[in-house]
């Protein structure tokens, strides 16, 4: 970072301001979210590392409404930084990895959340991959079934936890010319569809 003249310490905070910046004029009641990426090419990734450094800046002074966050695995730290957002923001937990095809244990995801909640109310999580199941063309290492069942897991484990499940927000990826959607399932809707389907 120092090589092209950034400095580490503090570069969130200028990312931070820039971002507040292109929102400003936003219109009203248009939701935003922000996913903090560590790579997602062929199932690899490129970053590691809590978001403990980042954490009372980001949750506390980005203007967004959520946070799509990697936690699928011991490399994304622990749930303390949650401790930071503020009421009112969302907190979509990427439990469920879209690296592997392994299917998560609902009784792990149900333990995980419950750990996140000691830090943020459970009103304020969703539970999501942690990623795309396809950042590029190649997409990762699953299959289509694999990744049906991880989205499945998702909403049952979210009905189970919060009584009901939403489609909350969506991402469509193409790959192998397979179109693929990732569900988010949050408290408080009742509809599992995604928006366009009748």
């Amino acid at each position: 970072m120092a090589q092209i003249g950034g400095d580490a310490d503090n570069q969130h905070l200028v990312y931070i301001d820039l971002i507040n910046g292109a929102l400003e004029k936003k219109p009203a009641g248009m939701t935003v979210c922000t996913h903090l990426c560590r790579g997602n090419f062929r199932s690899s990734w490129v970053a590691a590392g809590g978001y403990d450094h980042v954490a009372e800046a980001l949750f506390g002074r980005l203007n967004v409404d959520g946070f799509f966050l990697e936690y699928d695995d011991g490399r994304s730290g622990g749930f303390e930084p949650l401790r930071f957002v503020p009421k009112g923001k969302m907190v979509v937990l990427g439990l469920v990895t879209s690296k592997r095809g392994a299917i998560e244990s609902k009784d792990a995801l149900k333990r995980r959340i419950d750990e996140a909640a000691k830090f943020v109310p459970l009103d304020q999580l969703c539970l999501s991959p942690q990623c795309g199941f396809s950042s590029t063309v190649e997409g990762n290492a699953l299959t289509v079934d694999q990744q049906a069942a991880k989205l499945r897991l998702i909403v049952e484990t979210a009905r189970e936890v919060w009584g009901s499940e939403e489609v909350w927000g969506y991402r469509c990826d193409a790959a192998r010319g397979a179109a693929r959607v990732a569900v988010i399932a949050a408290p408080g809707r009742r509809s599992c569809r995604p928006p366009w389907s009748s």
